[in-house]
């Protein structure tokens, strides 16, 4: 936990509140002092606090008060509570209740910083544990920066020179192209690489969650606020924050953001205080930028501030010689997924046909492919029929009926037919018993048909 980390001292004897204040002020911390129960859950109200230290003894609200009240506005505070030698007893069961540790009077002072220390620092590694569980879930776009083509030697070049530096970056690419890859591969090759990265989609959240996702926010801020949240500028405190299509974010809170930019003081919603953050940004977007800023839709102060370094992520149309490396690396992640799955390979023709397609979704849209056909496959090998069902730009598993692909060329016959079968088969969800009856024929054709071309998805 980085030393502006912000403590609340609780003691109803306000020169051991001082006497405390001075030594954790020395140390770094940012420090309040509360001088009875009431106070310091005024405090708690209004300010979020990485540790609260407070006496267990006081009149009216004492100790235990305040730890409720604490782990009630923010569950994962830690509480030490400092204690006579006779309430040992008491502070045992304070433990019980969710206190991170007790001191027991008269203790040092540098038993108090080591304490208050230890609990920064497991605070710190749980957050970097919940980092490292979204990231593990999170396997949207692996394998991106896969391929040795000439545009991705480039990117590679740009991404190591630009990793050591801590000005804030933007991504650029199409939807699907890997700017979240990118990102994290900034953020690991850089100085920050051992603390936590996080992101956050400005689009996946109207504008109030989004501002209280971004700053946090105090318990009773707004309702449905039940719980005071840090926010994922506090998360990322020391680390990087990853702001992914920036520039669909609302105007107000560009405002926002750019003040957090500028001062390097985050402020949560209802709270009356800020506290400082030290946190590299990479942004990420689709948009063109400089159109928005010229429409007015987007601030030029902030767009300035985040585009000190532009990369630009070529999308897979510009590099299909990668794709072979790609499908190699995601048909093994796919597999490794479905181990119920027959397939084990895709037909040379098939990678072939993979390469001259247009992939308006990008490297995102070839990973979902591979996964689905591999899911969806009947047979050891994908060939192209059971690509050519399965390969469109609408929704997945929807084909394109292949009689209309045949007004643009001519195909054989043969290949036609098979198409046109697996193609109403799939319409009619797999029933072949009622596809046969559509097209005229008897379903043992169909049967008859899979055996020979091996190409009608069993599903």
């Amino acid at each position: 936990m980085p030393s502006s980390a912000r403590i609340l001292v609780v003691d109803d004897h306000v020169e051991m509140g001082e006497m405390l204040k001075e030594p954790l002020t020395d140390a770094g911390y940012s420090v309040d002092v509360a001088d009875s129960g009431e106070e310091a859950i005024a405090w708690l109200r209004t300010r979020l606090y990485d540790v609260v230290l407070c006496d267990l003894r006081m009149k009216e609200v004492d100790g235990l008060d305040v730890l409720a009240a604490a782990l009630k506005i923010d569950p994962g505070v830690p509480v030490l509570l400092m204690t006579a030698f006779g309430a040992v007893e008491s502070a045992v069961e304070a433990m019980k209740r969710g206190a991170y540790h007790y001191l027991t009077k008269p203790f040092r002072l540098d038993e108090v910083l080591l304490y208050v220390g230890r609990a920064l620092e497991e605070r710190r590694l749980r957050a970097e544990h919940q980092t490292l569980k979204r990231q593990a879930a999170d396997r949207s776009g692996l394998g991106s920066l896969l391929g040795h083509s000439s545009p991705m030697r480039t990117l590679y070049e740009l991404v190591d020179r630009v990793a050591h530096s801590e000005v804030p970056v933007l991504v650029r690419g199409e939807s699907g192209s890997g700017k979240e890859l990118v990102a994290r591969a900034l953020h690991s090759e850089g100085p920050r690489k051992d603390r936590p990265f996080v992101a956050v989609n400005c689009t996946a959240l109207p504008h109030a969650l989004l501002e209280s996702e971004l700053f946090g926010h105090v318990k009773g801020a707004f309702t449905g606020a039940t719980t005071a949240r840090r926010g994922l500028f506090v998360e990322a405190d020391g680390g990087t924050l990853f702001l992914d299509e920036i520039g669909d974010m609302a105007p107000e809170l560009q405002a926002k953001l750019l003040r957090v930019l500028e001062d390097g003081e985050v402020r949560a919603v209802g709270a009356d205080g800020s506290r400082s953050v030290d946190v590299r940004i990479i942004a990420a977007t689709h948009q063109e930028m400089e159109a928005r800023v010229k429409e007015g839709r987007f601030r030029a102060d902030l767009f300035y501030r985040l585009n000190v370094v532009s990369l630009r992520i070529p999308p897979l149309r510009e590099r299909r010689e990668d794709i072979p490396m790609l499908v190699e690396h995601f048909m093994a992640q796919a597999r490794a997924r479905n181990t119920r799955s027959p397939v084990t390979s895709l037909a040379p023709e098939v990678v072939a046909e993979l390469a001259r397609m247009p992939w308006p979704g990008n490297v995102r849209e070839l990973e979902n492919l591979i996964e689905r056909l591999v899911v969806l496959g009947g047979q050891p090998a994908v060939d192209l029929p059971l690509l050519r069902l399965h390969a469109s730009t609408g929704e997945p598993g929807t084909p394109t009926n292949p009689l209309a692909a045949a007004q643009e060329q001519v195909v054989p016959l043969r290949q036609l037919e098979s198409e046109y079968i697996a193609w109403v088969v799939a319409r009619c969800g797999g029933n072949k018993t009622r596809a046969a009856e559509l097209l005229g024929i008897d379903v043992s054709t169909i049967h008859r048909r899979e055996r020979i071309d091996g190409g009608i998805s069993q599903r």
